[in-house]
This record gives structure tokens, sequence and C-alpha cells, in this order.
């Protein structure tokens, strides 16, 4: 395996150890752009812009919007979506279920579509975002425990001897992980007091998830496969972040990141694909930028849109689930991802786009669409653009155990993708 292909997967990797939760994507993406000199805006503020600068804004601290402006007139804006979050539980209001006055378990939902059965006797930790009451007003902190908190049991074979026959799993009660031996109602509210060092009375309320403490691992002949969490989207979303802040912005071409929350839940939230967020921050744009509707309409026409979530590779085991012809398969390249029904945009214009784009960088790709008979996953591309039309094709890269708390893709593909979207941006 190549020295190259091995960083840039270990450079992901770590961004992935780092974000547990979509509030710490983000945070750790904010770092990232004000060290690249990046300008943090806020919704809440007029947009005054520039030519030649660099600019970034939030919402929600888990969705964020990047873009740098040219120095030449605008006409056109290359745009790469992605998504900031991954199935996981998210920890209910007044958590603490007691069992027979023995153990303690913490009350959970699902959050997004995720692979039940990996998630049980693995050590699991929590982390997201809690708002607390300051003497300054209402505070919002980061919270990542770091250190193996909680764990979902299994029962043993002797006590369900049919555990191999498959389960269907109730997350109410076979998925509420053990949090303590004995434990009074508020303790973890206390834990979570003591973690942030303050009273237990101003912790207003808090977004909570449970994460997997295995770390990643480089594994296979030549080390070819990686597996961690959360490598569906932030393989995708950690690729368009550190593309935009290593492209050079030339031409008259507006590159931009825009990384939403809340895929695995459909989108709906203000922070989501369906939301205005991206559509209301190139308006502020285009109005800063002294821009007319004519000119706006002129450029979105002009544009292109890559929409970045993964898609399944052939699995060995498997091989009947995938499509009869097109097979594809980790490391074999990056995934142009058709739809007949509009679940992914790409159609052969915009597919023809992408093909030549990688066929002049010699970067190498295949085809996913779904079997005929199992219907598959949405993803952004067909969302965004219903609030903002531009030309859109859905890629990704293959990768296995998708929604699992361990899933698993391949080495070269990260540096595949990584040049698909310098390739894309440097147009």
């Amino acid at each position: 395996m190549e020295k190259s292909f091995l960083e840039n997967a270990k450079v992901l990797t770590d961004f992935i150890s780092s974000s547990p939760s979509p509030y710490h994507v983000v945070a750790n993406m904010r770092k990232g752009f004000e060290n690249a000199n990046f300008i943090e805006l806020e919704e809440k503020r007029r947009f005054l812009l520039e030519k030649g600068k660099s600019y970034f804004v939030t919402r929600n601290g888990s969705a964020v919007i990047a873009f740098k402006i040219p120095e030449k007139p605008l006409k056109r804006i290359h745009i790469i979506s992605a998504h900031t979050d991954s199935p996981s539980f998210k920890i209910k209001p007044d958590p603490e279920v007691v069992s027979s006055s023995c153990y303690t378990t913490l009350n959970v939902e699902g959050y997004g579509g995720m692979l039940m059965a990996p998630w049980f006797d693995r050590p699991l930790s929590i982390a997201g975002r809690v708002f607390v009451d300051t003497a300054d007003g209402v505070e919002c902190r980061l919270v990542n425990f770091d250190e193996d908190l909680v764990s979902i049991v299994n029962l043993a074979i002797h006590q369900n001897r049919k555990a191999n026959e498959g389960i269907c799993y109730k997350v109410q009660k076979e998925l509420l992980p053990i949090f303590a031996d004995k434990a009074e109602k508020g303790s973890f509210i206390s834990l979570l007091s003591k973690h942030l060092d303050v009273e237990k009375k101003d912790i207003l309320d808090y977004d909570l998830f449970l994460y997997s403490r295995t770390p990643s691992s480089f594994w296979g002949l030549d080390k070819a496969f990686f597996s961690i969490g959360k490598i569906d989207d932030l393989e995708c979303a950690h690729s368009a972040y550190r593309a935009l802040i290593e492209t050079p912005c030339s031409g008259s071409t507006m590159i931009a990141a825009a990384l939403f929350d809340n895929e695995e839940v459909g989108s709906g939230s203000k922070q989501g694909a369906l939301s205005d967020f991206l559509k209301t921050t190139l308006d502020r744009v285009f109005a800063s930028l002294k821009i007319d509707e004519e000119e706006k309409a002129m450029l979105e026409a002009s544009s292109f849109m890559l929409s970045a979530d993964n898609g399944h590779a052939l699995h060995p085991n498997y091989p009947e689930v995938s499509d009869i012809v097109n097979k594809p398969v980790v490391n074999g390249g990056v995934l142009i991802k058709y739809s007949a029904n509009q679940k992914y945009t790409t159609d052969a214009e915009s597919g023809a786009f992408v093909k030549k784009l990688m066929k002049d960088n010699n970067i190498p790709y295949q085809v996913f669409v779904n079997n005929s008979d199992m219907v598959g996953g949405s993803t952004l591309g067909n969302l965004s653009t219903q609030k903002i039309s531009i030309r859109t094709a859905d890629v990704g890269l293959a990768q296995l155990a998708m929604h699992s708390p361990y899933e698993t893709a391949g080495v070269k593909d990260v540096s595949y993708l990584l040049s698909l979207f310098k390739a894309f941006f440097s147009l």
C-alpha cells in the first residue's frame, strides 16, 4: 500500500475519532477553517463579503456551509454537499431506569436506521452538547466523556437458545445501556454536572448520543481496509472540507462545501438538506456581491453540485443483494450513483460531466445502482435541489457494514475521492 493512501486514510480516521457527534464535527471544522483564514459569518448579522476571501457559516452547531469567492467576476458555483450525522442512540430526558433494584440503565431512543446487533458488548461513551444557565446567559457546551462509560449487554446464549436464529430488537427493552450497578434518579445529571464543573440546577437541556469507543483499525493484506464508526458520511464530509481548504480559488468559480445535519432522519430540520440553509446562504452571498436576480438565475444555471454520500460495496457473502451487473467494490474507485426514481440525482448529463472529470484526472470510478427488487436509501442531492435547482450528480465511495457502529471501507478510496473533489474545485 502506497504511503500516501495510508496517510490520507489516517487523517480521516483521526478526524472521525475526534468527532463523536455532529456538534464535534462542526466544531473541529470551525477550527480548521479558522486556521486556513476563513472568516466566520453569523446568520443573525449582515453578510459583508469581499472578492478573494473565504468564509463559513454554521447553523445549530451541527451544519456548516463554507465557501471561497474568486477575485474575478462570478460565473458559476461548484458545491459539494454531504452530511455530518450518523445513526446512533440518543439519551432521553430523566434517563435513569432502575432494574430490580440492582442495575441502572439509561433510557435511549434510536436515531436513524442502524444495524442494532453490532452495538452489543462493546465499550460505549457519550457525547453531544449541553445548555447551561450561567451569569452571562445560556451557554452551549460540548461534551465528550471520552471514556468507556456504558455498554449494551447481550443476553447469554444459555438464556436464549434462539439468539442465533435472528432477533427483532426492541430498543426500549434490549438496547438500554447499563450505566451503574446501583444509582439513584439524577445520577446521570450529577455525572454531567461534575464533568462540566457546573451545578446540577444549572443544566437546562442536552442533546447527547452514544458512540462506539472501538478504535480505528487498518487490516487485511497490505492494510487494504480500515474500520471505524461514522464512515458514512464523514468520509465524504471530511473530504469536502479538506478539499475546500486545500484548493485555491481561481478563475470565476466560487467553490463551496455544504455539510448538513439530520440526513439519517429525513433532512427535514432547520439544519437539514430540506431546509433553506443553502438557498438563504447563497442568496445572501449574491446580495452582498450586488448580483441581481437575472444574474443569479444565470449563475445557478451554470453551477454544479456533487451530492456526496457513500454506497454499498459488493459483499462477498451476499452477492445476490447487489445489482446483477454493476457490482462496485471497496478500493475500486469513486461511485457514481444512479436511481430511476430519482433517489439519486445523477442523469446522463451530470453523469457524463463527472465521468469526463475523472477520466481527465485519471481517477478510477465505478457505477452504483440498487438491486431492482430492493428499496435503497435516499441522500442529499434530491432534497437540496428542491430549494435550489442546479445540475447535480450523486457520488460517494463503496463501503461495507453501512450504519453499523463499526463500518468498513477501502484505504485507497479515500485518496480517490479527495482527488475528485480537488479536481472539481479546480475547474
